[in-house]
């Protein structure tokens, strides 16, 4: 089986069996029982991911393992470590649901599993969010890692909370660079990450767009920034924006904040809508441009000659509490 990432080279996603977004391949990877071998054609932690939900007789294959996701490096097992020490110390541990987007690591994932709390992805992170807060032995306060745009657009703009609920937890400084009663006082802690991509989408690229363009809709995901996502038109995953077009009218114009190369494809795809890229300069998802199609036919034809290669496996006790992540994920309701 061959699962490609909505933001993957053309030549590639050709290829895929199933073609989704981190949330929808999670899905599909674990509902394949029967392939013996899964060529992800995404990034680092979606391949970790897959493996964690399949069986032990299936693997996992990543063309190009230099694939990752800057986001996802973003936080460490250790900086989420002294984080969560910080919490205990001042008796918010029991009181707090880590709660961590699909875009991080095993090791986070496992910690977010150990700790009571479930991964997400922009799909659901509404849902995730709802459900930390309704766990009536601990849901006071939500840590959210490791994308703090994720976390702040759907805490301010879906739950309803404030800015000022919210505080910035900076890994690299004492205290992740605030007081003990800013802690105290916040609802939800955003661990200082964000996306290389979504984080450029800027309030003058939507404003230009508009004078450039009348009568456009600004379309954005919801990792790019607060200001940005408070003045677009719609915000959603990458699922949504994607039906949004399918959904859309002949004739209509859309500005989209989100990875080139799926806006590229959209608007070869719907040449009846004017469709085109919020930013001015040209930016793909650089990681995930890694996965090429070379890598590809490499990989399949080290498999054909008897050589696995690029095989992702991860460590058997991160795997058991990161599962526990993933499933509370794919149960919510």
């Amino acid at each position: 089986m061959v699962l490609g990432h909505h933001y993957q080279r053309d030549e590639v996603i050709q290829f895929a069996d199933i073609t989704g977004d981190s949330f929808k391949l999670a899905q599909a990877a674990e509902e394949n029982t029967t392939a013996e071998f899964i060529f992800f054609c995404g990034v680092h932690f979606m391949a970790e991911s897959a493996d964690i939900l399949t069986s032990s007789n299936q693997k996992v294959i990543l063309p190009d393992l230099a694939a990752g996701c800057s986001m996802a490096d973003m936080a460490t097992a250790k900086q989420v470590d002294d984080c969560w020490s910080v919490l205990e110390k001042l008796g918010l541990a029991s009181k707090t649901v880590p709660i961590t987007y699909m875009n991080s690591s095993a090791a986070i994932k496992a910690f977010t599993g150990k700790n009571g709390g479930a991964v997400c992805t922009s799909s659901n992170a509404t849902r995730a969010m709802k459900w930390a807060f309704d766990k009536s032995d601990k849901g006071e306060k939500i840590l959210f890692l490791p994308d703090q745009h994720l976390g702040r657009n759907t805490a301010v703009l879906n739950l309803g909370l404030t800015l000022e609920d919210c505080v910035i937890w900076n890994p690299w400084k004492t205290n992740g660079g605030l007081t003990d009663a800013q802690i105290l006082g916040a609802k939800v802690i955003l661990w200082r990450g964000h996306c290389s991509v979504h984080g450029r989408f800027t309030t003058e690229n939507v404003e230009q767009m508009r004078v450039k363009l009348p009568g456009v809709k600004i379309l954005v995901h919801p990792e790019c920034q607060h200001e940005v996502v408070s003045i677009a038109d719609v915000v959603g995953s990458t699922e949504m924006i994607i039906k949004t077009i399918e959904n859309s009218p002949i004739g209509s114009k859309w500005a989209i904040g989100t990875e080139l190369n799926l806006v590229q494809r959209l608007a070869k795809n719907f040449p009846d809508r004017e469709i085109h890229f919020l930013d001015k300069t040209v930016c793909y998802c650089s990681t995930m441009n890694r996965i090429d199609l070379p890598h590809l036919v490499w990989a399949m034809e080290s498999l054909v000659n008897g050589h696995l290669v690029n095989q992702i496996s991860v460590d058997s006790e991160i795997a058991k509490f990161a599962k526990v992540a993933l499933e509370r994920m794919l149960a919510l309701p």
